[in-house]
């Protein structure tokens, strides 16, 4: 009888080392130490770059500390880690396909990533201005109520009355160059851009004229 049974339980036994096995293994993996988020090594990357991994210095196109002075490239000072993050992330992909930032993405670890992002969420902005008086109002409307007419919501209402955003949803938009935010909104409208659903949707419904005026109210926001 013993005899008959002894396959069996041999065949069962395996089975519960192996089970046993990868329990422990699962519980070794949950135990394994995270590398902590290095806003240094973010600030190394972001100033000198690593040219052993061909990664240009992110200073020569968004300026010191992340106060970018040229109009093309946004400012990064102060912006929310987590958007900086997802950003980069999707420079990866199709859904915000860049010539330059691409490449450039795609050459960063998750760990230069996340360093970078928390060393410029740490800097201090520096402000912008509007320049058009004549397109202030109509940006101020469509900052601060939307354009019921064309189902445009108020930007405020996800991005915060003083353009200040919200941290892991919406990113800070305040003293953005207006230039910048031109080209970003066009491109949600034009389909260019398809990382944020919410935004194409948006930008479709604005003309050239609304889209310049908001983000030349947007550019004097503090």
């Amino acid at each position: 009888m013993n005899r008959a049974f002894s396959p069996l339980l041999k065949s069962l036994f395996i089975a519960m080392l192996a089970v046993s096995s990868a329990a422990f293994a699962a519980e070794e993996k949950k135990t394994e130490p995270v590398a902590k988020v290095d806003p240094a090594k973010g600030e190394a990357l972001y100033t000198n770059g690593d040219a052993a991994r061909n990664i240009t210095a992110c200073v020569s196109c968004h300026g010191a500390a992340g106060n970018s002075t040229i109009t093309a490239n946004p400012r990064l000072a102060g912006q929310h880690t987590a958007y900086i993050v997802k950003q980069l992330t999707d420079f990866r992909t199709a859904g915000r396909s860049n010539p330059i930032m691409s490449p450039l993405a795609k050459a960063l670890s998750d760990e230069d990533v996340k360093n970078i992002a928390a060393y410029l969420n740490a800097q201090a902005p520096k402000p912008g201005a509007a320049k058009s008086k004549d397109t202030l109002e109509l940006g101020k409307q469509i900052w601060r109520g939307g354009i019921a007419s064309k189902n445009v919501p108020a930007c405020a209402g996800c991005h915060s009355p003083n353009g200040a955003g919200i941290p892991a949803q919406y990113p800070r938009l305040a003293g953005q160059h207006q230039d910048y935010t031109v080209t970003e909104l066009t491109a949600f409208r034009g389909g260019t851009r398809s990382n944020s659903p919410q935004m194409t949707t948006i930008a479709d419904r604005l003309s050239d004229k609304e889209i310049k005026a908001v983000a030349d109210y947007i550019a004097g926001l503090k």
